[in-house]
């Protein structure tokens, strides 16, 4: 009995050092997780703590503002108040409170469709943005009924506002909401994800735009379990977009814009030197600030379905036929070519033949006996189809692509035009067809198939003033040197071009004596051209200008100018969509726009310092 008892005693003791020492190593193991956890491996898990309960967002910085050469702002950010909508407070029923919004505050569809979209893009409880620029009593009628609005904020913020509105439309162009299909462009950044955030469209705003956007902010903050923001921790605001100094001169700007009244076309004005454009018009315009508002059905259809291209740039994307301010560009080649003298006349009796075709001057009388300076002078056709036949298509297109027509003048603006001069070598091969004396006949005198922008004509003229020197224009103050190129053409063929553009102006019997200035004893110098757009028969001739034209049918004028005329430093072009008459219609504008600047003289050391 007792041998059997301590036999028992033995075994529960063995089992209790067993169970003892499994505690002890279960202990054992234990102590060592948590010391792996808390010791070895502190920094890591605190990270992930943190991230858990930490959250960063990103903030979209300022955009950066644009000025005049002045600092005069041409695109500023105003305060505004705007309403928002967190998907995550609505209840989960986003659809409900934006149907209950819009009966407060009437919504587009599209407006509905853009918000749905970004909620779906964007991370959780990220505000996004119903609409801006909220006015106090719509602000007022969203708070009132605040209650019925789950997930609804009103904030303020920052709208793009242009106050030239109209007058530069075109220039700057405006900002717009990004589209799924930008974002998927290699250049999106991580601010174009932001819901709200708007990048240039068009113009200045466009090419400029990651200069203009700035670098973004953040802000950190402290989430529940669920994602809603409890307290911000840290704020950093980013670095605003960047001031863009413009070449333009605001008061320019607007003087060149009003000049045009009612007209449809362009307008340029550089200084000849420095390339600085100073004006750069393209009428009639949209008004960027619609688009920022939002715009409305009635006006979009009334700027698309509008037959002078409101929409259109037509300083940089608007080609024409120059006309008769092509002239010194074949009297240039024809002075190098040597087939004509300053002294060489030929006979205008009011036409010419080429075989069984007759080709008319203007004049239908003739202007007798013309040296080259007369011809300019009188704009006489007979005298250029001459030389133009003389001279040859060859080595006059050679010589308006040294003066840039037909290439792009990389200003720096979006889709440029480059235009496009003719040669015999182009309609053999593009065409299938020989080319023919009357087509030289034509761009003797601007027509057939030559085709400009008016930048490159204010280009051309500026290249004429600048004694063959062609500057590149630029829109952009900066440190920059100006991009020159020597022409290499005659001073004396220059010269002698410029005293005919002279006597335009200011000779009694010149063609845009209506553009005369005289501004302190500065007088311009200029070339008018009248461009037809339709085909004139000649019984029209016979009985002379038809009244009943619909404005489609009309001639486009056109005007270019340099002065002043013993010192030149600045040059314009004027593009008058059927205008009718170079000299009646675009001269007085060009006379406008060179009056203020020669008042003003903003290129002067006194004006820039």
């Amino acid at each position: 009995m007792a041998a059997h008892e301590g036999d028992k005693t033995k075994m529960i003791s063995r089992r209790a050092v067993l169970i003892a020492g499994g505690e002890l190593a279960l202990s054992g193991v234990l102590v060592g997780q948590m010391y792996n956890l808390q010791v070895l491996k502190y920094d890591k898990y605190k990270t992930l703590a943190e991230k858990n309960r930490i959250s960063t967002r990103y903030l979209a910085p300022p955009r950066g503002l644009i000025t005049d050469r002045f600092g005069t702002l041409m695109a500023r950010n105003d305060q505004n108040f705007r309403v928002l909508v967190v998907s995550e407070q609505t209840d989960g029923n986003l659809n409900i409170t934006l149907d209950t919004l819009n009966k407060i505050l009437p919504l587009s569809e599209h407006e509905i469709q853009r918000v749905r979209r970004e909620v779906r893009r964007s991370r959780s409880y990220t505000p996004v943005i119903i609409r801006e620029n909220l006015s106090w009593e719509e602000m007022a009628r969203i708070q009132l009924n605040s209650p019925d609005l789950p997930g609804i904020i009103i904030d303020e913020g920052l709208s793009r506002y242009y106050p030239f509105a109209e007058q530069a439309g075109h220039l700057l162009g405006f900002v717009g909401p990004v589209s799924d299909k930008e974002l998927e462009k290699p250049n999106a950044t991580r601010l174009w994800k932001l819901p709200g955030f708007k990048i240039g469209k068009e113009g200045i705003e466009l090419q400029h735009n990651d200069e203009l956007c700035g670098k973004e902010g953040s802000q950190q903050v402290e989430v529940n379990a669920f994602g809603r923001v409890i307290r911000e921790i840290e704020r950093d605001e980013g670095e605003p977009g960047k001031t863009l100094p413009l070449t333009i001169d605001a008061r320019l700007q607007k003087t060149a814009f009003e000049a045009f009244k009612d007209h449809s076309g362009s307008a340029v004005l550089m200084n000849i030197h420095t390339g600085e454009v100073l004006a750069f018009v393209s009428t009639p315009c949209y008004n960027p600030n619609s688009f920022n508002l939002g715009i409305s059905q009635n006006e979009w259809d009334q700027l698309i379905n509008n037959e002078k291209n409101p929409l259109l740039n037509k300083t940089i994307y608007g080609l024409y036929s120059p006309g008769s301010t092509f002239k010194m560009i074949v009297a240039l080649a024809a002075l190098e070519a040597g087939v004509i003298t300053p002294s060489t006349e030929i006979d205008c009796s009011g036409y010419i033949m080429n075989g069984n075709q007759r080709f008319h001057c203007w004049k239908h009388t003739g202007h007798g006996k013309l040296t080259l300076k007369e011809a300019i002078m009188h704009s006489c056709d007979i005298y250029f189809y001459e030389i133009a036949r003389r001279t040859g298509i060859d080595k006059i297109s050679a010589m308006a692509r040294r003066f840039g027509l037909g290439d792009s003048t990389d200003i720096g603006l979006p889709g440029e035009k480059s235009g496009f001069i003719p040669t015999r070598k182009w309609k053999e091969t593009i065409r299938g067809e020989q080319w023919l004396q009357g087509d030289t006949f034509n761009v003797g005198i601007g027509q057939g198939d030559v085709l400009v922008t008016p930048l490159q004509l204010a280009v051309m003229v500026a290249t004429i003033a600048n004694d063959g020197v062609k500057v590149r224009p630029k829109l952009v103050m900066d440190d920059k040197p100006p991009v020159k190129e020597t022409l290499n053409i005659s001073k004396q063929h220059l010269r002698l071009v410029r005293e005919g553009m002279i006597d335009v102006v200011n000779h009694p019997k010149g063609t845009a004596k209506v553009a005369r200035v005289n501004i302190d004893g500065q007088k311009i110098a200029g070339k008018t051209g009248t461009v037809q757009v339709r085909r004139v028969s000649m019984k029209e001739r016979e009985e002379g200008e038809r009244k009943d034209l619909t404005w489609k049918e009309k001639n486009h004028a056109l005007f270019v100018a340099y002065g002043p005329i013993d010192k030149p430093k600045y040059a314009v072009s004027v593009v008058v969509e059927h205008g009718e008459s170079g000299g009646a219609v675009a001269g007085p504008i060009a006379r406008k726009i060179f009056e203020e600047c020669l008042k003003l003289d903003p290129c002067s050391p006194k004006e820039n310092s």
